[in-house]
């Protein structure tokens, strides 16, 4: 049996690899890109609150994320499931949303289209933990660079440690919680599938983001201009729930080694939206921080990928 597997092994190696993956991925991150700047749209005014902004998208997508489970008949998640969707609804339906509202109420999309940049290098940190995996060396030296790299940026921004804002800690809380939702995510898809294992964990964070919502509509009735709604109305249908349809899709075709690396591009076009959409001044500190911390990212993210690849031909040897 052992042969026959690794024989089904190498000669699926011999297909030809399809770039519908690399577009659908892209097609998602393109979808993420316009997060931040239309974040910041929605709140900087004082229209809407943050707490309204970051809790009401996730009421909207959790409506369309029953509707599309009930009209397709998903079945519930077994009782390990619901621990595991718990996860990814505490990081990538509530966490994430509601500290970048309250962080880009002050913080420019651009400042923090940087910090955010260590999403992809977390992601893959919380996925070591999570998996057991032993990638290199390097793989851990370019997360930490890419770390340090933030907090130097956040820091010569704010003009010191003395400078460092409240919506630098923000954001960094951010990138940490979302990390864990989107490995734990990860792992879930696999066996729940990508595009339920998003639309469970809005409808489990459904009542929590209700009860939050109706506190700010009380405490500030929302009276946004015809293009913070618009924003808003992004925000609720594509950053939370549309962009993971296209997102997991590339993710599940593949090759996820591959398609996952293409959310290094997601900073770089943030900050070129915050320049068009918002009129931010892009000055040499946020091209270079930019840069740093995508190039760490991009070095941890190839490196924990090269140490996956070489355990499996190492497995197909044993085989």
């Amino acid at each position: 049996m052992r042969n026959k597997d690794t024989a089904t092994l190498s000669s699926a190696k011999l297909l030809p690899v399809s770039h519908a993956g690399l577009w659908w991925g892209l097609l998602g991150v393109t979808a993420f890109s316009f997060t931040v700047p239309f974040t910041r749209v929605a709140v900087e005014n004082g229209h809407m609150s943050a707490l309204f902004v970051g809790s009401g998208r996730a009421v909207i997508a959790a409506a369309l994320a029953a509707l599309a489970l009930g009209l397709t008949r998903q079945r519930l998640p077994r009782r390990r499931q619901w621990i595991q969707v718990s996860v990814v609804a505490g990081g990538a339906v509530v966490g994430f949303p509601l500290l970048t509202s309250f962080a880009l109420t002050t913080a420019s999309a651009s400042h923090g289209a940087v910090v955010i940049a260590l999403l992809p290098a977390a992601t893959a940190v919380i996925a070591v933990l999570r998996t057991g995996e032993r990638p290199a060396r390097s793989f851990w030296v370019a997360a930490a660079f890419g770390a340090v790299a933030a907090v130097v940026f956040a820091v010569i921004q704010g003009g010191g440690f003395g400078g460092l804002h409240v919506s630098d800690l923000l954001l960094f809380a951010a990138v940490v919680v979302c990390a864990v939702g989107y490995a734990e995510g990860g792992l879930l898809s696999r066996s729940m599938g990508s595009w339920q294992t998003i639309s469970w964990a809005l409808v489990l964070a459904s009542p929590l983001m209700i009860l939050l919502t109706s506190i700010a509509v009380v405490q500030q009735p929302p009276l946004g201009t015809v293009v913070e709604w618009g924003a808003f109305a992004y925000l609720a249908a594509v950053s939370m729930f549309l962009g993971f349809f296209a997102w997991y899709r590339g993710l599940a075709i593949g090759p996820m080694s591959q398609v996952s690396q293409v959310q290094l591009t997601q900073p770089v076009m943030n900050i070129l939206w915050a320049a068009m959409l918002l009129g931010e001044h892009i000055g040499w500190q946020t091209v270079t921080g930019g840069i740093a911390v995508i190039g760490c990212a991009l070095l941890a993210v190839r490196a924990r990928n090269r140490g996956k690849q070489a355990g499996v031909r190492n497995t197909l040897r044993a085989n």
